[in-house]
């Protein structure tokens, strides 16, 4: 039995579905944790794979300070950058803006060393929407056939940020700026199925915002496998939703999980908050 699954004295759990999601309460992020809390925090977060935390008013850097308490945080390269907190990613919609992370995806697969995890703090949300949900990539693989399991033992894809790439290209950017971009962060080659570094458990490792194709395959045949291990992430059983509220926390396994915004709430106002925990190298 691991730790988050015994009676913690630092938290409760209640989960939100049997395979994934649980909100931890009776914790204070705003405090200085001890080495203990933190150490069961990431154990729920690799049992749940995503973990939620309510009514934490807690400022910049008190978000900051406990993301870095998991690993190094990222700056995202294509995002607009606040001079006093770079590894903050602030994101809003309104009219003006509406919503674009309405599709399947495990953030910033397209680095070398894609993320560990992300921490999303919410400040203003919509009256109604604007849910996320998350989805099991380790349960969707266990639940493979034995043949196309075989079939992906090995296999590896190209994964590109060429959806930012158009939106520079969209906001005014020149060639010249963007193929800067694609150079300074080129496509990577991970494996199809990712082995997860402290659990040893098998995940499905693509997604649709950044997989390009199958290595080694035709246009279309990658494209047909691909398109079922997309689908898979849209199966009830393996997802759970969570309603945000305002100071609501998010903190989820990037790993082991894809999560979906849905961009149901237009053109009401959704402001969060991001911090994302630089991981390691697919294998």
């Amino acid at each position: 039995m691991s730790l988050a699954q015994q009676a913690s004295a630092a938290f409760t759990v209640e989960r939100l579905s049997p395979t994934i999601g649980a909100e931890l309460s009776g914790i204070d992020l705003s405090q200085a944790l001890p080495d203990s809390t933190i150490a069961e925090i990431y154990q729920a977060l690799l049992d749940y794979k995503v973990i939620f935390f309510r009514d934490q008013n807690i400022t910049s850097q008190q978000h900051l300070a406990f993301g870095r308490r998991f690993g190094a945080l990222e700056v995202h390269p294509f995002a607009a950058q606040d001079p006093e907190f770079p590894e903050l990613l602030r994101i809003t919609h309104n009219e003006e803006n509406k919503g674009q992370e309405n599709l399947w995806h495990s953030d910033v697969t397209w680095r070398a060393e894609p993320s560990l995890g992300s921490i999303l703090r919410a400040h203003e949300i919509p009256d109604v929407g604007g849910d996320t949900l998350f989805a099991d990539m380790g349960q969707a693989y266990d639940d493979l056939s034995e043949t196309l399991k075989e079939q992906l033992d090995g296999l590896t894809a190209i994964h590109d940020a060429v959806g930012f790439r158009q939106r520079m290209r969209e906001k005014g950017a020149s060639e010249d700026e963007v193929n800067a971009m694609r150079e300074r962060y080129p496509a990577q080659e991970h494996p199809v199925v990712r082995t997860h570094p402290n659990t040893g458990r098998k995940t499905l490792y693509v997604n649709r915002a950044f997989t390009q194709s199958i290595v080694g395959m035709s246009a279309e045949d990658s494209q047909a496998i691909l398109d079922q291990l997309y689908r898979t992430a849209a199966v009830p059983e393996y997802q759970c939703r969570f309603k945000w509220q305002s100071n609501s926390i998010a903190f989820w396994d990037n790993r082991a999980c894809q999560h979906y915004a849905v961009s149901d709430y237009w053109p009401q106002v959704r402001s969060v908050e991001r911090v994302t925990i630089i991981g390691d190298r697919p294998r």
